[in-house]
């Protein structure tokens, strides 16, 4: 428990401020859960208006320093890349990807470590 009165102050402003990141943070999250829904429902427009003002509260949490600005900048990113890919009928995500699947991980060169390169040293003479 603090002892100083300023220490008490500081204290109580930890509390509020903490409350209102809190919001904000669980605010952009739920705006990119209706991004990330409208793209699963195919609903392109939706997608495109909810990517909108995710970009927003993405950028006044990051320039309110709730959110570091290369995550705003990350959030921005990903969610447009998903929406562009929707827009254009491909397929997202790591299911798509025939790498993401544990049998191809285990079949693949890559992972038995023979896409490695040996270097031998020469002897020294």
């Amino acid at each position: 428990m603090p002892h100083s009165a300023s220490a008490k102050k500081r204290n109580r402003q930890n509390l509020r401020n903490r409350e209102r990141n809190r919001k904000t943070k669980s605010e952009l999250k739920s705006h990119v859960r209706k991004v990330l829904a409208a793209i699963e429902a195919g609903d392109v427009p939706q997608a495109r208006e909810a990517l909108r003002i995710v970009a927003s509260s993405a950028d006044k949490a990051a320039a309110a320093h709730k959110i570091h600005r290369n995550k705003a900048a990350r959030i921005k990113s990903r969610l447009s890349a998903k929406t562009l890919a929707a827009s254009k009928g491909v397929v997202s995500g790591a299911t798509a990807t025939k790498a993401a699947s544990p049998a191809a991980a285990k079949s693949s060169g890559a992972a038995k470590g023979k896409g490695k390169k040996s270097i031998a040293k020469k002897p020294k003479s």
